[in-house]
């Protein structure tokens, strides 16, 4: 008897000991007609094996690089589309995307305030330019507090990293006050918030214990 341990390993499992072995029998066939049909034959019988995969327009294409995968690409018949796959084709390293440049000192702040800075850098001297700049201003300054809730934010940190992160291009006078019309969530609000929670526990708690003796009483009357 032959155990699957003494045989060739399955390409791809899916598909199965003898789509294996019909794909590397075809592969010997002298007559190209034949071979060709033989293909096609095979790529149906795939084809009924997967039917979750009969509405994707791409079926077909994913069946034809599978039979020659199997094939090990040394069979020669041509796919529908004309596109013979090759192993050269199927191994294209993808393109490496690299990680884009991001402020480790600023990052608290965010990558968008970054990009409103140098777009702020780039605009001429004016009205406009500097209701824009308090706008960052102030969103750094709702920034800082949201992420140091126990510290106090004064303006001049503000205006100091502002001035830093343009490289000294952006200056706010010492004159100005960054006014921030967003709520700004204290350290405080959110401990309440917290012991709001456990109180309702408490509660929920307190009147499950209230209903026990509640039933405890009445069946004692009734005995």
């Amino acid at each position: 008897m032959l155990y699957n341990s003494q045989m060739d390993n399955l390409v791809i499992s899916e598909y199965g000991r003898n789509i294996q072995n019909m794909i590397l029998t075809i592969k010997d066939e002298k007559d190209y007609i034949k071979r060709q049909e033989y293909a096609e034959a095979i790529v149906d019988l795939m084809h009924q094996m997967h039917p979750t995969d009969k509405n994707s327009p791409d079926a077909k294409t994913k069946l034809w690089h599978h039979l020659f995968k199997i094939a090990g690409y040394d069979i020669h018949v041509t796919p529908p589309e004309g596109d013979i796959p090759t192993e050269e084709n199927v191994k294209i390293k993808p393109i490496d995307i690299e990680y884009p440049p991001t402020l480790r000192k600023f990052r608290h702040y965010g990558k968008n305030v970054q990009v409103l800075v140098e777009k702020a850098m780039k605009m001429e001297d004016g009205e406009k330019r500097e209701e824009f700049v308090m706008i960052i201003a102030a969103y750094m300054k709702l920034a800082y507090r949201t992420w140091n809730r126990e510290h106090f934010v004064s303006d001049d940190v503000i205006k100091q990293d502002l001035h830093t992160m343009s490289d000294g291009q952006i200056t706010i006078s010492e004159d100005d006050n960054i006014i921030v019309t967003a709520p700004m969530p204290s350290s405080n609000q959110f401990k309440r918030r917290k012991g709001g929670r456990n109180n309702n526990n408490r509660r929920g708690s307190n009147n499950r214990s209230n209903n026990r003796g509640g039933r405890n009483n009445n069946r004692n009357k009734r005995r």
